[in-house]
């Protein structure tokens, strides 16, 4: 004996502790397996061995060795198997040391540990479980966590929630929803769904689904949808198992005990209040204000409060506390005057009662009276809310019927009769709801309250207590009644027997309860085989069958396979059949004697002895003797089952000898084929034998003969029922694999009529193809392969959840077995009739699935809700209802959803509309054939989705139509596919879309009679304007005449008429006579044979015509009918020379009469019929062939013919005049550019014909062509619009321009909005040119205005510019006509009719009304025949300037798009409403505009400053306009926003510098203008926020003249002065006189000057002095010297402001400021008065030594004795050297530096002996030689006659001056840029000695400063830019060639030479007004001087006296001469 073996023999001698914890593992191993022997010994739970053993275990389960741990824990089991629940106290301890220790070891251990648990839970040791599981589950390891949720999920589904309390689990849960393993999220899902089959989806999903995620959420969902049925506990726990007999008695059991049991066995239902933790509500309720709120005096608030309270009672359960207070306030609240707050209060104290339960009793009897008073109320809502209460109370457990007795007694007794029958309802409700002993309990007291209503007067009141006394007996039956019932008479105890019997008694109820237990009986039993099967949760979730469908029993399968699903409500007596089925089918237990004894004689007895022998030999012998027997045997069908029996035990299916299995089988087989009826029990018998015979080499062939035998006998889907559980249960896999090749040819031979095929695809999926075998993987697939041969694709939808690899292989064996349908006949036949035929094979031997379940009112109303997002998941969830139907559904309970469906089909969003097009296509392919009656006709809706436009849509119709077509035949959508061919709602694309499919649809077809009802709408489809219709109707003619028939055709023609007619017959036979169908022309023409359509017509190559809009004739024929080039060359010739028209017998008068004026409409199609006749008739034959040509080449062809013909036959065309303009129509009507430009370049030439014959058109003639020509106005092409519009101006020549203008004003009523527009356009020019003729239809003008309220932009344009043009022609009797029209409009008409005048005056158009005057005058001098001619007065009057105004309107209303503004025409469209609106509506344009310049000041130098300052000046001028229209609308009364925005809008401008620049002189004088004048009205005060307008007025006149452009400003201000305009006042003078009025508005005016004036010292060198020189010229000029004499006396302010500004002006400029004279005419005679103030003005400051010095670059006017006071400053060298300074800076810079190079090189010129480098000593010598190269080069260019303009800019200079240079330094601001002027100015000049003539370069308006301005403000257009330029080179000078060149210049520009030349030239300086002041009569004579004086030249000629006055004033400087004092 080894050492070893003495150690282990040793230790058994050891006590138990010692030996357990025995430091050997051996030792330790052999302990635990002597502990789990003994503990297997052991049947007496109190035996003290186990007491013993029992504290150890918590250290045997952590033993550190793994099969120490594994022993362990067996025994362990072995010891909780033998205690019981007293054991308990250990539980804690064993199970943390499992937790800590098993759950991360090997399979098996973790195994066992589970285990272990099961049977700690069933000795109640749950709690110590739970507490276990929630340490395990918070383990790190992810492999301990999983085994945990596991056993939870084990104990939930054995024991059931009567045990393990699912509250706790449903805690644990959350945090494992969110683990990072995958697979704790599984098993966690698992557990979820097992929970569900517990206490219900509900309560899980509200516990649970708010502390998941959304991904968490979908999956969920997902797989509650498996959860079916409810969950019965398998298992009990160690108490119960003891007080219940055997398992076996229990299963034998049968009849009414088993009922019993079951019932009790039902499990409790998990009320979810039990499952949520309470919450407290009344601390929350303190702070949310309640009480206050519920004391408020509003309601709203007290409803607020309420509102609160009832929100947090929402809660499922609520925590106890004192409610009491609550209750009271409720109380008072509830007979709250407001209905709103008491419906709110009865539904917060509903809440309380649900949240509270039991704890809200006391407060529920406290407040039951009132609510039971309250019922009186007959508002629904109030009745709704008590009745929902009332009932939740009752059902929350705060009622007692009992308790509420005395209340329900005085509520039956309230007067109002509302109360009580209110009342019993409730007391019926709580009585149903009520168990039995309580009912019993309460009785007593209920029925005489209802035997006592029964007599009540109200029959609401009877009614309801005949209710009550019904609920009463069927609750306890009628025995409590019986007594009652005697005292009524014989009709209420009628009624009420009925009423009880009507509602079922007891006993029904009572058995259909036991029905209902005795079926649930048989999941039970499922449920407990599928407890077994499934041990982990995660085996839950998808891909497994639905939860409650585990494998059945024996005896239940056979129930189930006979229920099948159809037995659901079934009575007792279906139960009962289905009941006896078991017993046919399950074969008894039999003893081999038993077999013996009742085998008797019929088979010998030593043969039965030889089967029992051990030697294989003598069984082969013997079972070949006994197959000799049996074949033997007479009548087999008694002898068959004892047989069967007989070869089952002997010899068996253990058999091993292949020899005898063979003979066995064989004999089977014999006796299967040879029974006329084989029991069923017989087949069961055998076979599992089979089955396993199957699986062996040997013995297949035999047993697969046997299985299809038996196939025969009992069918086959008896068979495969079978064997499904063999095969899968079968631990050999070739039984699995092999019986399904078994089935292959099984079903091969039989067919799927016999087969449920939903379990045989099952089978294959969740065992087949699950298999981890390859060749069980692959008969599966050969299984389906077979099965697709009879089913077709339809089985596809039941795998799509199955592998990839496994779809492809699964698709490659579809393709070796193609689908056959019916033609797949099965080979064999089954004998029994058993088997019900589903189906002869194809689709519907598939199941259906009743969906009407799923169909739920959620659902239906989900698809109409108004959320998209909500309606879209709606049509998902329908797709997924099909999914899990595996697409094929069963049509009950689908009306609802088609309904829903249909109104998805109008929905607004077209995504939502593809999607239900695609669902519907889904249930019409789910459904079959069935869909065409449960749809209700969806299908003439799927039908209109193919009026839209998009592709997309109509594709996904198409796609609907194919499943439709699919599951439907094509003869039953023909009806509905006719009439929407029909539709005119369905546009061209979706018809053509239509015909197609029609005609794909039609193709697959042999013969389709129902075809012919397409023909009629195809026939007239191919009339159709567009060519992809007539092509599709083409090609769908086609398919119909192929598969309808000739004859079937042709009786079918009477529908069809006309030209559709016609088609069809040329169709079906082309060569053939059909005079009889065609009508016979009128005319007594000789028809349309097809003879002469055959020389006319010109077919395609594939029979389609390529006609035009709806004209398609009987010119369409096959494609084997000749060409027409083709036909009759013969008779082409002679042709030739017959007239080219026929007019003999013309009957032109005879036509005329037929014609009526009418609406212009499309010709009808027996209208071009009559049409050709006519052509034919009258036209030569090779004309009417071209002109009825369907190539429109032929067309052009024959109107070329009759053009050239047209000078000789011009008579002969008057004739067919009627005719020729009918064609002309047509084709007008048509879609072909080519042939309509034609016919329009032939009309003028017809016209000029007719008038050359003096023909004037007839009414008729201009009836049938006039409205089309009209209507085409507005053709989309812009050329034929234009010919269009000429020829209607040409047509007065040959018709009444009266009579044209009533179709002209038929156009303006036009659908079309380009021809309104254009008839708009020609009522403006036959006012304009035939005025006189239409004077009398002038009323027409009201037609005209109404355009003007259009929302087309271009429309009322147009309407504007012809009532403008009226305007011009009526003046202001044009308001007489236009009609009533609205402020808005009005105000629009103002406005325009102002522009009208101006732009009158600007084009010397006359005066408003002339012509119409003239005419006037005319007529009474020359007589009425005048009127005739008055065309042409008023054509001489206004011709040459019709287009003008047009152009300038455009332009002024709609200024180009800009960049960066919301849309292209958001700014002009602001811009008009500003111009044309209301004052309020204006503000929406002001608010755009104010966006849009807050936009621009974030970029002040981007591109949309650029463009905003393109459209600045006209945004200011309609601001300005809009300020008195505002000012005077808020007058009225009204509210002063629209001021306020005016101001604002003008404010946000005039702050951006740049924008304030670009506002033009003339805009500026408007705005200041109204500005002041608004601030003088008194009335401004008393207006709504009248000081804050006043002080907004202030402060944007402030922000004017510190931002605007100075000069201008100075301009206005000076022109201000004079008196203003009494119309320019917003109102009448009252109590002071205009001339009081005009001196305020001065002193304005004076105090505004005051401002500009003190900075001018600042902005000298910022304003055009010329220009404000030039407006004191004027204005002191208008006063002349006698009215400044007389003023001067009176001390006038006005003209002591000029005064003051020429001051202050002479004083910052000296002698200088002559040099600014250039636009006053200063040799005028007398001199101009200025010059006398400047001299004036130059002694005195002189005197004073007050003059400022003139700075570098400045020269003056005279020489040294003009200003004798400072000799030394004005010498002329100083002069020249400071001119010298300011070129030498120009060169220095880059961009003047060849405008300084060319002023230095004049000056060399002008002054040769002055020495220039002698100013450059301190330059650098690179800059000396820069200079001399400058100078060469300037002396080439000039010898080449070349000016600055067109020299390249030069090199830049090298830096060369030192800044810092005394000489250089102070040089003049006027040469750099303006922006910079202000930093210039403190530099003051350095005074020279030099006493030269005057210098070069004395202008303040140097070229490089010029350049910069013209950046700044760029002109408007090129015409504007010529009007406002100052033409100034480097010539600025006071020398005479200087001068003279830039007179030269601007003289040129003047008689308009090459202006853009000029306006691009650097040397030019922008000057905004040019003309206003080169003459002084032109300012003299205007009344706005600052408004410009436009010519047609573009700029008006310089005054020749100013400029020979200048010339002089020039050569005497040069002379050195000094002026002469003026």
């Amino acid at each position: 004996m080894s050492e070893e073996e003495k150690l282990l023999k040793e230790a058994k001698k050891l006590p138990w502790e010692d030996r357990l914890l025995h430091k050997n593992w051996k030792v330790r191993n052999e302990a635990n397996i002597d502990l789990a022997s003994l503990c297997d010994s052991i049947t007496d739970p109190k035996d003290p061995r186990l007491r013993e053993v029992a504290p150890f275990f918590k250290k045997t389960v952590a033993d550190s060795n793994a099969p120490v741990q594994e022993k362990a824990l067996d025994a362990l089991i072995a010891f909780l198997k033998a205690a019981d629940a007293d054991f308990g106290r250990y539980a804690k301890e064993v199970c943390d040391a499992i937790v800590a220790k098993c759950l991360t070891g090997r399979p098996k251990t973790v195994e066992k540990a589970q285990a272990v648990f099961m049977l700690w839970v069933e000795l109640e040791a749950v709690d110590v479980f739970l507490d276990s599981m929630e340490k395990a589950i918070k383990n790190k390891v992810a492999k301990a966590v999983v085994p945990a949720i596991d056993v939870m999920f084990q104990a939930l589904s054995e024991f059931g929630a009567k045990v393990v309390p699912p509250k706790r689990i449903l805690k644990m849960l959350p945090e494992l929803f969110d683990h990072q393993d995958q697979n704790v999220r599984a098993s966690s899902k698992g557990l979820t769904l097992e929970l569900c089959r517990w206490i219900g989806k509900d309560p899980v999903k509200s516990i649970l689904f708010e502390k998941m995620r959304d991904t968490m959420k979908k999956e969920l969902e997902a797989e509650l949808v498996n959860v079916t049925g409810t969950a019965k506990p398998s298992r009990k726990i160690r108490s119960e198992q003891d007080r219940e007999p055997e398992p076996e008695t229990v299963s034998e059991a049968a009849g009414p005990g088993a009922v019993e049991e079951s019932e009790g066995d039902a499990p409790v239902e998990i009320d979810e209040y039990e499952l949520v933790d309470p919450v407290d509500i009344l601390t929350p309720l303190e702070k949310s204000g309640f009480w206050d709120g519920v004391k408020a005096a509003k309601w709203s608030e007290r409803k607020e409060a309420v509102a609160e309270l009832t929100k947090l009672a929402s809660t499922k359960k609520i925590a106890p506390g004192d409610f009491s207070e609550v209750c009271r306030t409720l109380k008072k609240l509830v007979t709250d005057v407001n209905i709103a707050v008491a419906v709110e209060a009865i539904q917060a104290i509903g809440n309380l009662a649900r949240g509270l339960r039991t704890h809200f009793s006391g407060s529920s009897r406290f407040l039951l009276p009132v609510l039971l008073e309250k019922l009186k109320e007959k508002k629904p809502a109030l009745t709704e809310s008590l009745t929902q209460t009332l009932q939740a109370m009752y059902k929350s457990g705060c009622l007692n019927l009992v308790d509420i007795v005395e209340d329900v007694k005085t509520a039956t007794k309230n007067k109002v009769p509302l109360v009580r029958s209110l009342t019993l309802n409730w007391v019926t409700f709580c009585i149903e709801t009520s168990n039995k002993a309580v009912v019993l309990k309460a009785h007593k007291d209920y029925v005489p309250i209802c035997m006592e209503c029964l007599n009540d007067g109200t029959p609401d009141v009877r009614d309801a207590a005949f209710s009550a006394l019904t609920a009463v007996a069927k609750s306890v039956g009628m025995r409590p009644l019986e007594r009652s019932l005697e005292k009524l008479d014989d009709v209420r105890k009628k009624k009420l027997s009925e009423m009880i019997a009507g509602s079922g008694s007891v006993s029904g109820a009572t058995s259909s309860a036991a029905v209902k237990s005795s079926g649930g009986g048989v999941s039970s039993t499922e449920a407990s085989e599928g407890s077994f099967v499934r041990k982990s949760a995660a085996s839950m979730l998808s891909g497994k069958r639905p939860v409650s469908a585990a494998p059945a029993s024996k005896k239940g399968a056979s129930v189930k396979s006979g229920n099948n699903k159809k037995v659901d409500g079934a009575g007792r007596t279906e139960t009962a059949k289905l009941s006896e089925t078991p017993e046919d089918i399950e074969p008894s237990e039999m003893s081999l004697e038993e077999i013996e004894s009742r085998l008797g004689s019929l088979i010998q007895a030593d043969v039965i002895s030889q089967l029992k022998s051990a030697v294989w030999k003598e069984r082969l012998e013997a079972i070949s003797s006994l197959k000799q027997q049996v074949e033997g045997l007479q009548n087999l069908d008694q002898s068959v089952e004892i047989l069967i029996y007989l070869l089952s035990a002997l010899p068996g299916w253990n058999e091993k000898n292949v020899q005898v299995q063979q003979q066995v089988i064989e004999v089977i087989t014999y006796l299967a084929s040879g029974a006329t009826k084989f029991p069923k029990k017989c087949v069961v018998l055998c076979l599992l034998g089979i089955s396993e015979r199957v699986a062996d080499m040997k013995t297949r062939a035999h047993a697969m003969k046997c299985l299809t035998t038996f196939s025969e006998a009992v069918g086959p889907g008896f068979v495969f029922e079978r064997l499904y559980k063999i095969m899968k249960e079968h631990k050999n896999p070739k039984v699995l694999s092999e019986g399904l090749l078994w089935m292959v040819s099984a079903i091969d031979d039989f067919g799927v009529s016999h087969l449920k095929l939903k379990d045989l695809i099952d089978f294959c999926k969740d065992t087949g193809l699950q298999s981890s075998a390859a060749a069980t993987r692959n008969a599966t697939i050969k299984v389906l392969g077979a099965l697709h041969k009879f089913i077709g694709p339809e089985i596809k939808g039941f795998l799509t959840d199955v592998k990839p690899a496994l779809l492809s292989a699964l698709d490659a064996e579809y393709q070796k077995n193609p689908f056959e349908g019916n033609s797949a006949a099965p080979k064999k036949t089954v004998r029994t009739s058993e088997s019900t035929s589903l189906s002869v094979g194809g689709l519907d031997s598939l199941p259906r699935e009743d969906i009407s379940g799923k169909v739920t009112p959620t659902l239906l109303k989900s698809l109409e809700s108004p959320d998209w997002k909500v309606r879209l998941e709606s049509i998902e969830a329908v797709n997924k209802i099909l999914e899990e139907a595996n697409k094929r559904i069963q049509p009950t309970g689908t009306g609802e959803l088609f309904g829903a469906l249909r109104g998805r089909l109008c929905d607004s969003n077209r995504n939502l509309v593809m999607a239900t097009l695609t669902t519907i296509g889904n249930v019409a392919s789910a459904m079959g054939p069935a869909v065409e009656k449960a749809s209700k006709g969806i299908l003439s809706d799927i039908l209109k989705c193919l009026s839209d436009n998009k592709k997309h849509m109509r594709e996904s119709t198409l796609s609907t139509l194919d499943a439709w077509n699919a599951a439907v035949h094509f003869d039953k959508m023909v009806p509905y596919i006719t009439s929407a061919l029909t539709d005119t709602k369905i546009g061209a694309e979706g018809r053509k879309d239509l015909f197609d499919w029609s005609a794909r649809q039609l193709s697959g077809l042999g013969e389709f009679p129902d075809a012919v009802h397409l023909l009629k709408p195809a026939a007239t489809a191919m009339m159709d304007k567009s060519s992809d219709v007539r092509k599709a109707a083409d090609g769908c003619i086609t398919e119909i005449l192929r598969v309808s028939g000739q004859e079937m055709i042709e009786k079918n023609l009477k529908d069809i008429q006309g030209q559709a007619l016609t088609l069809i017959l040329e169709r079906v036979r082309p060569y053939g006579s059909f005079q009889e169908f065609v009508e016979p022309p009128k005319g007594g023409s000789t028809g349309l044979s097809l003879k002469t359509k055959a020389k006319v017509a010109k077919s395609t190559s594939n029979g389609v015509t390529k006609n035009g809009n709806r004209t398609v004739t009987s010119r369409a024929i096959p494609a084997k009918v000749l060409k027409p080039d083709a036909v009759l060359p013969v008779q082409g010739i002679s042709v030739q020379s017959q007239a080219l028209l026929n007019v003999k017998d013309s009957n032109k008068e005879e036509r005329e009469r037929l014609v009526r004026r009418a609406k212009f409409e499309e010709l009808r199609i027996e209208q071009i019929q009559e049409l050709e006749n006519d052509i034919m008739k009258y036209f030569r034959e090779d004309l009417h062939r071209r002109l009825l040509s369907t190539d429109f080449k032929k067309q052009v062809d024959g109107l070329e013919m009759l053009q050239k013909a047209l000078p000789s036959i011009g008579k002969e065309i008057i004739e067919v005049l009627d005719i020729l303009f009918r064609w002309f129509v047509l084709q007008l009507c048509k879609s072909n550019t080519t042939c309509l430009l034609k016919v329009l370049e032939f009309l003028p030439e017809l016209c000029n014909s007719l008038k050359g014959e003096a023909y004037s058109l007839s009414e008729a003639e201009a009836a049938i062509f006039f409205p089309c020509l009209i209507e085409k106005l507005g053709h989309n092409i812009e050329k034929v619009r234009e010919k269009m519009r000429e020829l209607t101006k040409q047509i007065v020549q040959v018709y009444s321009a009266a009579k044209i203008y009533t179709y002209i004003l038929d156009g303006l009523r036009s659908k079309n909005n380009r021809t309104r527009i254009e008839c708009a356009d020609l009522v403006g020019f036959f006012i304009d040119h035939h005025g006189a003729e239409i004077s009398g239809q002038l009323k027409s003008l009201q037609i005209v205005a109404t355009l003007t309220a259009e929302r087309d932009g271009e429309i009322r344009k147009a309407a504007l510019n012809t009532l403008a043009t009226g305007y011009k022609i009526l003046g202001e009797d044009i308001w007489r006509y236009v009609g009533k029209l609205t402020d808005a409009q009005k105000s629009m008409l103002d406005d325009r009719f102002k522009w009208k005048v101006r732009e009158m005056e600007k084009r010397g158009e006359g005066r408003l009304g002339e012509a119409r005057a003239a005419l006037r005058r005319s007529v009474r001098e020359n007589g009425p025949d005048v009127a005739e001619h008055s065309s042409e007065v008023s054509q001489s009057i206004s011709r040459e300037n019709f287009v003008q105004p047009e152009l300038n309107l455009e332009r002024h209303l709609m200024p180009r798009a800009l960049v960066g503004v919301n849309g292209p025409t958001n700014w002009n469209e602001a811009l008009d409403i500003i111009s044309f609106g209301s004052p309020e509506q204006s503000v929406e344009g002001m608010k755009v505009v104010c966006h849009e310049l807050t936009q621009a000041t974030k970029d002040p130098e981007g591109s949309l400053m650029d463009e905003l300052m393109k459209d600045a000046d006209r945004l200011v001028s309609c601001l300005a306009n809009k300020v008195a229209k505002t000012f005077d609308f808020s007058l009225t009364g009204a509210s002063s926003r629209s001021c306020k925005y005016v101001l604002n809008t003008l404010m946000q401008t005039f702050q951006n510098k740049r924008l304030a620049h670009a506002v033009k002189e003339n805009t500026l004088d408007n705005l200041i203008t109204e500005l002041l004048l608004w601030l003088l009205d008194e009335r401004v005060p008393h207006m709504d926020d009248g000081s804050q307008l006043l002080k907004a007025l202030n402060v944007l006149m402030l922000k004017i003249l510190d931002n605007a452009d100075r000069t201008s400003s100075f301009v206005v201000l000076i022109n201000l002065l004079r008196p203003l305009d009494p119309s320019r006042w917003p109102s009448p003078a009252t109590n002071e006189t205009f001339v009081a009025r005009n001196q305020k508005f001065s002193d304005l005016v004076v105090k505004c000057l005051i401002k500009l004036t003190k900075v001018l010292q600042g902005t000298i060198y910022d304003v055009d002095l010329d220009r404000i020189l030039q407006s004191i010229h004027v204005y002191l000029q208008e006063l002349g010297m006698e009215e400044i004499r007389r003023r001067a006396g009176a001390d006038d302010k006005p003209l002591r402001m000029v005064k003051t500004v020429l001051h202050e002006l002479v004083k910052l400029r000296g002698a200088a400021i002559k040099g600014h004279l250039s636009l006053v005419p200063i040799d005028m005679k007398p001199p101009p008065i200025i010059l006398a103030y400047i001299d004036l003005n130059l002694e005195t400051l002189a005197a004073a030594r007050m003059l400022t010095s003139t700075g570098p670059g400045q020269t003056h006017w005279g020489d040294s004795g003009v200003n004798s006071a400072a000799p030394a400053s004005n010498s002329a060298d100083a002069q020249l050297k400071q001119e010298l300074a300011a070129i030498f800076k120009k060169i220095g810079d880059k961009q003047t530096c060849t405008i300084g190079l060319f002023e230095l090189y004049r000056i060399t010129q002008l002054y040769p002996k002055v020495d220039i480098f002698s100013q450059l000593q301190n330059a650098s010598e690179a800059f000396r030689t820069y200079i001399r190269d400058g100078l060469a080069q300037m002396e080439k260019n000039a010898a080449a006659g070349r000016t600055p303009s067109s020299v390249p800019m030069a090199t830049p200079p090298p830096a060369s001056l030192n800044s810092s240079s005394p000489e250089f330094a102070p040089l003049s601001p006027v040469q750099t840029n303006s922006l910079n002027d202000s930093k210039s100015l403190s530099t003051k000049p350095e005074p020279t000695n030099f006493n030269l003539p005057p210098s070069y370069a004395e202008d303040d308006r140097g070229p490089g400063n010029a350049i910069n301005t013209a950046r700044v403000r760029a002109p408007e257009n090129a015409l504007v830019d010529q009007r406002n330029e100052r033409f100034i080179s480097g010539v600025t000078s006071g020398t005479l060639d200087a001068i003279r060149e830039r007179m030269k210049s601007m003289q040129l520009a003047a008689a308009g030479g090459n202006i853009d030349e000029y306006a691009t030239r650097p040397s030019m300086s922008v000057n905004d007004n040019l003309n206003a002041g080169l003459t002084s009569q032109s300012r003299a004579s205007d009344p706005h001087p600052g408004m410009e004086n436009p010519t047609h030249g573009g700029v008006l000629p310089m005054d020749e006296k100013a400029l020979s006055g200048l010339q002089a004033r020039m050569e005497r400087l040069k002379s050195g001469g000094a002026l002469e004092p003026l």
